[in-house]
């Protein structure tokens, strides 16, 4: 390309990482939540934070799950977004729809009950969650 390896090595390695950040926002377009949903996961994210740092301490569950969920809240505590926040709409929602990718695979694997005893937040807070997480109906608590 230039002539120089150097050179070379530089501008694959800027467009590498600039392809694999249009597939990730790819991916955030298409696994985000419709309707109003969107907009419910950003109001829950107190209790859902509070809910992934419970989960992640819990040493009932598999060391995957708690692994999976140490890197979400890092992710959550990084300063940098996979999507800067001035751009509309997914800007302030990346961290959202993160969550809620993370949230499905660990319900998946975990269950809900272990979710639903850690649960912090409302009952409709939890319906909401469950929504979000695709589990359809809550189960009511015990």
């Amino acid at each position: 390309m230039t002539g120089a390896w150097g050179w070379d090595l530089l501008i694959g390695f800027v467009v590498a990482l600039l392809v694999a950040w249009l597939a990730l926002i790819a991916a955030l377009v298409i696994v985000r939540p419709r309707g109003g949903l969107l907009r419910e996961a950003l109001r829950l994210m107190p209790d859902v934070l509070r809910l992934v740092r419970r989960l992640a301490a819990d040493p009932a569950l598999p060391r995957g799950i708690r692994v999976r969920l140490a890197l979400l809240l890092a992710y959550l505590a990084f300063p940098i977004d996979l999507v800067p926040d001035f751009i509309p709409v997914l800007g302030y929602a990346d961290d959202a729809v993160v969550v809620v990718v993370v949230l499905r695979s660990v319900v998946r694997h975990a269950g809900i009950r272990a979710v639903r005893r850690h649960w912090p937040g409302t009952e409709d807070g939890f319906a909401v969650l469950s929504r979000l997480t695709g589990l359809g109906e809550p189960p009511v608590a015990p």
